[in-house]
């Protein structure tokens, strides 16, 4: 089955999206849904056409308007500033098209619920791009969790942190403005460290949350000594309590010094813990009370064929997969649920739950109290 895409955004993570739909269909094959390029969207003409050229699209246009309305468009691809994300996947919804959103679905929970509940109406595929869920590490650590190899589970520990905005000439960017990106490292990071924590162990009960902004001004435009103002935070912790009884602390900062993509965490249980860091992607560190052998600690399990998508990839462990193949894995369970209606995770539903996660966060940071998530419905932008 062919399936026409309209992407709108060709910046950086619409070529990483094109990427992935070109190397899905060579690991799956067209059994999967097979990625026709048809049209593709952007606010500069020249990144359009430059889109359409490399990239292998059949057309470009300036107006993201006519690529929801396309005829020859099966799904609308979402690759723009998160501002954008609600008006377009709206549009798009409305006009019966398949919708693949990159994270976060929108910047409220009103929002992204609006859309999970119009996307179910229209009984179309809507997938938002958490594409952490999709590694294969995060499956067989659900596993663990499921087959309660881990016993009850008491902790979360976990933690997002990169150093990409620590240097303070960097210029202001849509990342920095709320109206734009709907909070800083939360929104930017952490949403994916909660996309994680909601699918191992469900949603979030109550959170009390601080931020803090460590660089307060930046240069309005590179090499510009003008100065703006830095609107949201460069580093959150929350404490969190799980409806399953478990106790969370999740923390990320987008100036940690010396972390490029530390995305990492543990999970302690009354049989078990685990511990996995995305910097070394491979691996995962587990601990069971019933192994004798483990008076010593940790073991490490390297991923192989025998975990959920490795095999995709790599016939053997040991040998490791990348980034971007956990990017093909979360386009392949979209082309699939739409050639095939097999199901899948990622939908409205959990994007709107991670959004009325953030919004109870940014709240209680902003009151500096404990805030219940099942309350909240707006964020503070």
């Amino acid at each position: 089955m062919e399936i026409r895409i309209g992407l709108v955004g060709a910046g950086w993570m619409g070529k990483a999206h094109t990427n992935a739909f070109v190397n899905a269909l060579m690991a799956f094959g067209p059994e999967a849904g097979k990625p026709v390029f048809e049209l593709v969207s952007d606010v500069s003409e020249q990144a359009a056409q430059a889109a359409c050229e490399k990239l292998g699209f059949s057309r470009w246009t300036k107006d993201w308007r006519t690529v929801v309305t396309d005829k020859n468009v099966d799904v609308v691809d979402i690759a723009t500033p998160n501002a954008f994300h609600y008006e377009i996947a709206k549009a798009a919804l409305e006009n019966g098209k398949h919708v693949y959103c990159e994270k976060p679905l929108t910047l409220s929970y009103k929002e992204s619920k609006e859309l999970a509940v119009l996307a179910k109406e229209k009984g179309v595929v809507n997938y938002v791009g958490f594409n952490n869920v999709m590694n294969p590490a995060t499956h067989y650590i659900k596993e663990l969790i499921s087959s309660e190899k881990l016993g009850e589970i008491m902790r979360f520990s976990g933690t997002y942190d990169q150093d990409m905005l620590l240097d303070p000439n960097l210029p202001i960017t849509w990342r920095h403005i709320n109206k734009l990106s709907g909070s800083g490292v939360l929104g930017d990071l952490g949403t994916h460290l909660l996309s994680v924590s909601h699918f191992l162990l469900g949603n979030i009960e109550s959170v009390n949350a601080v931020t803090k902004t460590f660089i307060k001004q930046r240069p309005s435009a590179p090499g510009s000594t003008e100065m703006q103002k830095v609107e949201n935070e460069d580093f959150l912790t929350v404490i969190a309590n799980y409806e399953n009884g478990a106790i969370g602390t999740l923390s990320t900062s987008r100036v940690a010094t010396g972390r490029k993509n530390y995305l990492a965490f543990e999970i302690q249980g009354t049989k078990g813990t685990v511990h996995y860091s995305l910097e070394r992607l491979n691996e995962v560190n587990v601990y069971f009370t019933s192994d004798e052998s483990m008076n010593r600690g940790f073991r490490t399990v390297y991923l192989g064929p025998d975990h959920r998508g490795y095999s995709t990839f790599n016939p053997a462990p040991g040998i490791n997969i990348s980034f971007n193949d956990i990017k093909i894995l979360e386009v392949h369970e979209l082309l699939s649920a739409i050639a095939n209606g097999t199901p899948y995770i990622c939908d409205f539903e959990f994007g709107a739950r991670v959004d009325q996660t953030v919004s109870a966060i940014l709240t209680s940071a902003a009151e500096q109290q404990w805030i219940n998530v099942n309350k909240k419905e707006e964020a503070i932008v």
